[in-house]
Parts: C-alpha cells; structure tokens; sequence
C-alpha cells in the first residue's frame, strides 16, 4: 500500500523552508519540514529548539523523563490583582443591563447545569494530558489564526518544562490562561496581550507560557493555580528555593496598567532572583574548593567508609539476631494461641455430664501437676479420650500430659496407637465408680 503524498507547499513555506536549512545546516528537507511543522512553521521558535538541541537541551518535542516541579500556591503574601467589570452608566446603559441581567443569568445557569449533568454521563476529557506539548502547540496555532501573529513569544513546550527553565535561568515565568468561553477574552486579546508596548515588554522580560484551559495541559495547569476569573496571569519566579506564585494578575487588564502591574511584582520580588544567583555563585565556588580537597581526604575517607561498612554489618547481625528473637517469640505466640483454640475446640465437643443419679456414671477426681483438684462425672461407655479431651481442654492442664491411676499404678491408655487405633472405654479400662487419678506433666519430656 503507498504511503499517502504529503501536501504541497505554498510559497512562502517553501521560503521558511529554505531559509530554515540555510540557518542550521540541516540536508534532510524532510527534516527541516518536520520541524517547522511541529513549531506551526514558526521558523523562530523551529531555530531555537533546534539550537538548543545541538547545546545538549532536551527538544519540547523529546522532553526527558522527569519529575515535574511543583509550584508553591500556599503563599499568603502574594500579590492579587483584581480588575473588575465596568458598572453601567447613565439611563440607557442601566437599562440595557437589566434587560440582559435575566437572559445572562438563564443563560450561564442553563450552561452550569448542562456541564454538570455532563460529568455524570461522561468524565471530563480534559482531566487526562496525553499530549501536552501538542495541547500548547494547537493553542498557538489557533490564537494565530484567530489575533495573528503579533503575539508575545509564547513558550513551546509544557507546563514543567517551562518552569524547570525559569528555575535554571533564574528568570521570572508569566503564566497565562485562555479562557475560551469568557466573554472578556476577546477583548483582553486583541487589545491588550497583542499591543506593541506588552509584545515587547513581555520579550524582553520574562518567559511567556500560556495555554486554553479547555485543552488538557490548560486544564491541568488551572487546577494547580486556581484561578478565579479570567483573564488570568500568574507570575512564578524561584523564591526561598521553590518555584513560587508571586502574582496574579485577573480580569481585563489595560495594557498600561498591566505592564505597571508586573513591573511592580518584578521589582518587589528582585532581591530574591539576586540572592538566589549569589547563593548559586557561592555554591559553585564551594563545590571548586572541595573538588581541590577532596584528594587530601581521600584515605580519611576510605577509612570512614570500611567503619561505616563494619557497622553496618554489626547493626544488620544484630537486626537479624532481633529478627529472630521476634519470630521466635511470634512462633511462641502463634503456638499458645493454637493450644488455646484446640482447647476450647475439645471443650466444645465434650459430651455432656451425665447426672449423679445416673446408674452408669462414674464420680472421677483428677489430681492436676499443681495439686489443683477437678471433679467430673462420666459415663462407663465413653471412652478414656473422652476423659483425656475433657482435661486438655482445662486451662491448668499441661500441654503434654498422661493419666495413670495410683494403686495399682498404671497408665490409662487415653490416645490411640497404631496397635489399638480406639481407646477402651472406661469400663474395659476397669475404672469403678468413684476413682481418684493423677495428671503427669510430660510437657519438659
């Protein structure tokens, strides 16, 4: 089967592609048209990922396996900065509103309701990022479509990977959520983010990530931030070693106001960005003093590990040695509990006793090891095991015992053998009608 044709370039794709080849080298067109399709034929954004690949920096496209950062929202001290809607003015603009007040409310109560009877018929799509990077690249693909390609640089890759940027370069991170559903989007789109002043303040200053929260990575992300309105900007720098918010910027912001806003952020959290950069310095310079020492401390070293190996050997023989004292005891414990059911099996099995009128019992006194006295009545029918299981199942009973009368002495052969598989019965066993027998303990036996 052959492989479908892939489509025709235009014009000016075929330039980018060329110009893209001619800038990194490349000599596989195939190459170059693949990445300039996975950046959306941004030939910037296509040469920077390229460069840092050839610099030994993971492509967005081939991110490494890693641990994403977590990001410190617990912060009480951050900035918050609310814009909220203009209140109507004058009659007809109060007049409009309240015609609309009851169409909106129905509205959005109709859509609230309809998205969450949804959730019990289906589970929300956005809860489970497959594709992150392809969730970014789809955004900026559609906001260029939509506000064109006077847009800040918008970060190509996730979420995590921004951040983990910020961090290494110690930059401050601004994080945006496009809410596509809002009615206040639009606005803050063409007439804010895509300003010239904003384009290159946010160029110049700081990463710009920014993602739909209807695609998964977006929603992801508004989850971890917790929005409350949209716009929404949140400004996340490294602070106190952890990737902190220190910002949040929502509502329709005017591009002044929002280039003051964050300027005012920024300034107020530079000393931490500073400290952190003489804290790396010093980290660094640390390290090249002890990698000059270390040769000097090689032999001290060595001699501290074969103690540390000796003591760990001491200390896991002495677990081992605990370990067994513990199974040991474990076994014991497991042992008296069995004993302890078996009795109480056998006392639940014993036949009744019969009573003292009855012209076949027999009146028995058991002497036990530590000279406590039973008394029990029996019948002469029954077998001696009856008399052995009656006194197993006593708690002053040893756990290994034999019966033996005194005169004559004898033992009374309770348990069965292989050349007498069933006791006699008390009577074969030529016991009368009031007896006195003894307990031996054969429990040290």
């Amino acid at each position: 089967m052959a492989a479908p044709e892939e489509p025709e370039l235009s014009q000016a794709q075929t330039e980018k592609l060329l110009q893209f080849q001619d800038l990194t080298g490349l000599e596989s067109m195939d190459q170059c048209r693949r990445t300039l399709e996975q950046h959306n034929w941004n030939i910037e954004a296509a040469v920077q990922d390229r460069l840092n690949e050839q610099e030994g920096v993971p492509s967005v496209f081939n991110p490494p396996p890693s641990r994403p950062l977590q990001v410190n929202t617990a912060d009480h001290r951050v900035y918050s900065y609310i814009v909220s809607r203009p209140q109507p003015r004058g009659l007809l603009g109060w007049s409009y509103y309240l015609i609309m007040l009851p169409f909106r409310f129905t509205y959005y109560t109709l859509l609230d309701i309809f998205r969450f009877a949804l959730r019990f018929i289906r589970p929300d799509p956005r809860g489970r990022v497959t594709d992150p990077v392809g969730d970014v690249v789809s955004f900026i693909h559609n906001f260029e479509e939509k506000y064109g390609r006077s847009h800040p640089v918008f970060y190509q890759g996730t979420y995590s990977q921004a951040l983990n940027d910020a961090k290494r370069e110690l930059r401050f991170l601004l994080v945006y959520l496009h809410g596509e559903d809002h009615q206040d989007t639009d606005e803050f789109s063409r007439s804010t983010l895509c300003t010239e002043e904003v384009v290159t303040f946010l160029n110049t200053r700081m990463l710009f990530w920014a993602c739909s929260t209807s695609k998964p990575e977006g929603y992801r992300v508004s989850q971890a931030l917790r929005e409350n309105t949209y716009p929404f900007l949140a400004m996340i720098m490294l602070k106190d070693r952890k990737m902190t918010v220190v910002g949040r910027l929502e509502g329709l912001i005017q591009p002044e106001d929002l280039i003051n806003q964050l300027t005012f952020i920024m300034d107020a959290n530079q000393t931490h960005l500073m400290s952190e950069r003489l804290e790396r310095e010093e980290r660094s310079q640390t390290q090249v003093l002890r990698q000059q020492q270390d040769e000097a401390y090689l032999a001290s070293l060595r001699a501290d590990q074969e103690k540390d190996r000796k003591k760990r050997e001491e200390q896991e023989q002495k677990r081992q040695e605990e370990e067994k004292v513990r199974q040991s005891v474990l076994a014991e414990e497991r042992r008296r509990q069995t004993l302890e059911e078996e009795k109480e099996r056998k006392s639940e099995c014993l036949p009744p006793e019969p009573p003292s009128d009855d012209p076949d019992s027999v009146k028995i006194v058991f002497k036990l090891p530590n000279d406590t006295r039973v008394e029990r009545r029996f019948l002469f029918g029954q077998s001696l095991s009856v008399i052995y299981d009656f006194l197993f199942s006593l708690k002053e009973s040893p756990e290994k015992f034999q019966i033996v009368t005194n005169f004559p002495r004898r033992v009374l052969p309770c348990l069965p053998t292989e050349d007498q598989p069933n006791p006699p019965t008390l009577k074969e066993a030529g016991l009368s009608r009031s007896e006195v027998l003894f307990v031996q303990d054969l429990t040290d036996d």
